[in-house]
């Protein structure tokens, strides 16, 4: 039987929601944090010869410049597949004849409701990328050893790239 919780609005953001959970469990009571968002996508762009695009994006957060597949949020009402369209596009210069869908997953369901929606995205036309304001993005391809390769050395630490991968291997 799942624990009752109540909830309490603690900051609206621009994108997320934080909450002050009230678990209670057993008879007895603890306060969580929660995070609520809308979800998003990240999408492993495969050339014809079976290349992976990759982009270089400087995250604020944690103020450091990562190597990971193009991803972006969901914004409201949007359907996960046209996300994956849009953030593809903008953030890589690709449109894709065709999006497959690999998975979805919670990016860390410990304090935070997000689901991640991961797409493979074939027969890609560079169309030049759409960048927002706030963006700097470098796009590089690369082949999945060599990606697999820079997880292995500390170069790619990006989560939802390295478990967008593994779907994108373990469907193909």
């Amino acid at each position: 039987m799942a624990p009752q919780a109540e909830s309490r609005l603690i900051h609206a953001g621009h994108r997320f929601r934080f909450e002050e959970l009230r678990v209670r469990r057993n008879g007895r009571v603890a306060a969580l944090d929660a995070i609520r968002g809308p979800g998003a996508v990240v999408v492993v762009p495969v050339q014809n010869d079976g290349r992976l695009v990759l982009i270089r994006n400087h995250r604020a957060v944690v103020d450091k410049t990562l190597w990971e597949f193009c991803a972006g949020g969901l914004e409201a009402g949007e359907a996960p597949h046209h996300a994956a369209h849009r953030e593809l596009a903008e953030e890589t210069g690709y449109e894709a004849a065709a999006l497959e869908h690999l998975g979805t997953f919670y990016t860390s369901p410990g304090f935070c409701d997000e689901q991640m929606h991961a797409f493979r995205a074939v027969g890609l036309r560079h169309v030049g990328q759409r960048l927002e304001a706030s963006e700097e993005i470098e796009v590089l391809t690369r082949t999945p050893e060599e990606v697999w390769e820079m997880i292995d050395r500390g170069e790619l630490v990006d989560a939802k790239s390295i478990v967008a991968l593994t779907l994108h291997e373990r469907r193909a």
